[in-house]
């Protein structure tokens, strides 16, 4: 069995999560479930959202994709019980995970539109104390805590990721791209003070494909070119932090992307080097390199890329993480052992290790608790 470290799963929130948890005067604006129609919503400043979990398809066979979720009972239990959930990433060989919110959006983007931002303060609290005290809790040797912040203010979001650090939390889930939702950008300097404390305390800051909203693309095309492109959409964002100040004022600070992939980092490094080196004179650039910042600074992962998996060397093995993305459509759960066995077929022992669980163990500083008895030969 394949010893393995999902750096990319994802939470759909039960009904209960801010209902049990904001203050009494802001339940009815605050997000909580209705039914109409032989349909669940979620309500929230008096507007609906009929889909209640997004891609939630783990457990059905393909021919049923493509119906996004309208009730709970669409979906499996795992979805969004962490009692199940812990169970099915154990079965598949899967003994550590970190969880994407997804009614906030990938990276808690949702509360920057809510107009009352005393509201959206505490629905950020409510989400992150859901996930430390509730949702980690129920498989703390399973989960790895990662929190959110809001995103439209920097003094409140420093002070929430300080107190949730103080509260156990060891990620940042954050939006790859600020400037996209009008708050600052990797550039301008506003968020130095998140990004020097996510250095300070070693708290690797998480970014997912999209965390920020979909690219623009034509109307009428399928939806997979959005999914079959993501590489593109986290190509653009992470170059674009590689030639920003941030990493280079915060040398030890761990950028983490997800869903990206790894097969375009050759040529995006190769070419972003070259233009650095090009245009560097007139645009005043430092000496440091794009590439160099990345392997650095950054951490890629991957699900079922055989084609990445053979670049591996020129970007670094102790770099790539593995992801699961329970329980999108993307997930090789439950086979994901079968799936391993086939990627991971000539590859040496130890770079498996460490691809599939030793580089985010150290990363995270969580140390897999594998059940004793567990076949972990591969």
């Amino acid at each position: 069995m394949y010893t393995l470290f999902s750096v990319d799963d994802h939470i759909v929130e039960p009904g209960h999560v801010w209902s049990d948890r904001v203050p009494a005067r802001y339940r009815e604006a605050a997000p909580h479930v209705q039914e109409a129609d032989g349909r669940e919503f979620w309500v929230y400043e008096g507007q609906r959202q009929p889909t209640m979990g997004l891609n939630a398809v783990a457990g059905k066979p393909r021919e049923q994709w493509g119906m996004e979720p309208v009730r709970f009972d669409d979906m499996i239990p795992g979805c969004y019980d962490p009692v199940a959930r812990a169970a099915d990433m154990r079965a598949d060989g899967i003994f550590a995970s970190v969880n994407f919110p997804t009614l906030p959006g990938f990276g808690g983007r949702k509360f920057i539109t809510f107009a009352d931002k005393d509201l959206a303060k505490v629905c950020v609290e409510a989400w992150n104390d859901f996930v430390l005290d509730e949702w980690c809790a129920a498989a703390p040797e399973m989960f790895v805590p990662m929190t959110i912040v809001p995103l439209w203010d920097v003094p409140l979001a420093v002070a929430e990721m300080e107190r949730t650090l103080a509260k156990g939390a060891k990620a940042l889930c954050f939006v790859e791209d600020p400037a996209a939702l009008g708050v600052g950008s990797w550039h301008d300097g506003t968020w130095e003070p998140l990004m020097r404390l996510c250095e300070e305390s070693q708290t690797p800051v998480c970014m997912h494909v999209g965390s920020a909203g979909s690219s623009t693309l034509d109307p009428g095309t399928t939806p997979i070119v959005e999914i079959a492109a993501a590489f593109a959409h986290t190509g653009r964002a992470a170059v674009n932090v590689m030639c920003s100040p941030i990493p280079r004022s915060f040398p030890d600070l761990r950028l983490v992307w997800s869903e990206g992939g790894i097969g375009w980092l050759p040529a995006a490094l190769e070419r972003a080097d070259r233009q650095w080196e090009r245009h560097g004179y007139w645009s005043h650039l430092d000496a440091t390199k794009p590439s160099e910042v990345a392997k650095r600074n950054m951490w890629f992962c991957m699900i079922e890329e055989p084609w990445g998996l053979t670049t591996r060397h020129y970007y670094g093995v102790d770099r790539i993480l593995f992801e699961s993305d329970y329980p999108h459509a993307d997930t090789p759960w439950p086979h994901t052992q079968k799936a391993c066995a086939e990627l991971f077929a000539d590859v040496p022992a130890d770079e498996v290790a460490a691809i599939t669980h030793g580089n985010a163990e150290a990363l995270f500083h969580f140390p897999l608790a594998v059940p004793a008895g567990t076949d972990t030969s591969a």
